[in-house]
């Protein structure tokens, strides 16, 4: 399990080019180990590498993705462990890469068992912060040293941060993480009640955090009424603030659960969506669809029949669809007609013309078929139904993912019809023709 999380740190790994000091990755060695991952709060995911691994250097380009993309949310890091081979053997490693999840008892990391795209590894990650911040909800602390420094109740006064006029702007204002900010009296009784949630006390200014833990939002506490230039009608009022947009009323429950069920819903709504992928070659069909519940998979057009301007019209309704349905964690895809003929016969698209679409769970190696029209609105209808268990399915034909060809991706412009040779009729004696005919 996954132990408490933000701020990835910016520290950087530099070791034998697998990643550089624009990579989201800190470098852990036997010196700061105990420091960084060890007495942290943060969940930490730590890989384990030798810089000559064929298989280290194939991860090196998703786990710089996953650290990026979980930036600020779970700290991601690498060891050296052929360098440092003894924090390697402390943790039983014994072949390249492995990765490790210091969680919840960070004396007993969890071995990670996920996919190798930068993809799985977030998924992984996101699953297993709900099931940390669940447990701590409950009270769990899993002997962490999280619950030893707060005494293993829900609260501590080191996970809140006090807002004042001269550090809401730096703090807040520009940060860019969300924030969530309770605004209470000191003498308000309901902002005691609030803040019983989490301490059954108030500190001065301080109301503790009802959330224990600097992941995925920071709770902050500590304004008087007359000192916050916003309209501030009663206490407690929350307020969501994301860079660059106004201030949010939070309209949700005040409890524990409520509270932190509305953060994953705020962080859930900026969670970037798969990345749209062409199917150039079996590794990329076999990842997606291996690694996602369902890989949706659009065949459009060939080049000829729609130019560049037709093709990208279609693209940005497949990217529309992914934003929308981000948190379902689906793959997608796209390939050219005519390019993956066994695929599209696999899936029985060759009869209803282009664009067509399908959607695959390769654990079950069952797809349904797009039957609408291919639009935002007849996608929605589409996936929708697939969300809740409807649609009509079938078997994937011979019960297995296809092969796939390996095509050169598509460069982005207009096609290009082939070239015939010009032949030349000089030579040809047209009165040789007709007496050969006779």
């Amino acid at each position: 399990m996954f132990s408490g999380v933000l701020a990835c740190s910016l520290t950087v790994l530099s070791v034998h080019g697998l990643y550089s000091a624009s990579d989201d990755v800190v470098e852990l060695n036997p010196s700061n180990f105990n420091r960084e991952v060890m007495q942290s709060d943060s969940l930490w995911l730590v890989e384990f590498y030798a810089p000559w691994c064929g298989h280290c250097k194939n991860l090196a380009p998703e786990w710089k993705k996953a650290a990026t993309a979980l930036k600020g949310i779970v700290k991601v890091g690498a060891v050296d462990a052929d360098q440092h081979n003894s924090l390697g053997g402390q943790y039983g490693v014994r072949g390249f890469p492995t990765i490790k999840i210091f969680g919840a008892n960070k004396h007993k990391p969890e071995d990670y068992q996920g996919g190798r795209s930068s993809q799985a590894i977030v998924d992984a990650a996101l699953n297993a912060l709900r099931s940390l911040v669940k447990d701590r909800l409950g009270g769990k602390t899993g002997g962490s040293d999280y619950g030893r420094q707060s005494g293993g109740g829900a609260g501590n006064k080191k996970d809140v941060v006090e807002l004042t006029d001269d550090n809401f702007d730096s703090t807040v204002l520009d940060s860019d993480d969300f924030w969530m900010v309770e605004f209470f009296a000191p003498w308000c009784g309901h902002c005691k009640k609030y803040a019983a949630f989490s301490v059954s006390r108030i500190h001065h200014k301080t109301c503790l955090s009802v959330i224990p833990t600097e992941s995925i939002f920071n709770y902050l506490h500590g304004f008087k009424d007359n000192e916050i230039p916003l309209p501030i009608r009663g206490f407690p009022t929350i307020k969501v603030f994301r860079k660059g947009e106004e201030a949010e009323d939070y309209q949700g429950g005040r409890t524990r659960s409520d509270i932190v069920a509305r953060a994953m819903d705020l962080y859930s709504d900026n969670i970037p969506p798969l990345e749209l992928q062409e199917i150039l070659n079996e590794d990329i069909l076999k990842k997606t669809c291996e690694d996602y519940q369902l890989c949706i998979i659009s065949v459009l057009p060939h080049i000829l029949d729609t130019g560049a301007s037709g093709r990208n019209s279609y693209l940005e309704v497949m990217r529309t669809m992914a934003e929308k349905y981000k948190k379902k964690m689906w793959g997608w895809l796209w390939t050219e007609a005519g390019a993956q003929m066994e695929l599209e016969s696999s899936l029985g698209i060759g009869g209803f013309g282009y664009p067509a679409m399908a959607a695959i769970n390769a654990r079950k190696m069952k797809f349904a078929l797009l039957r609408g029209s291919f639009s935002e609105t007849g996608i929605h209808e589409f996936l929708r139904e697939l969300s809740v268990g409807r649609g009509s399915t079938a078997t994937v034909g011979g019960g297995a993912l296809p092969k796939i060809n390996t095509v050169e991706p598509w460069d982005g412009n207009d096609g290009v019809l082939p070239t015939e040779d010009d032949i030349d009729l000089n030579d040809v004696d047209l009165d040789d023709l007709e007496k050969d005919e006779l």
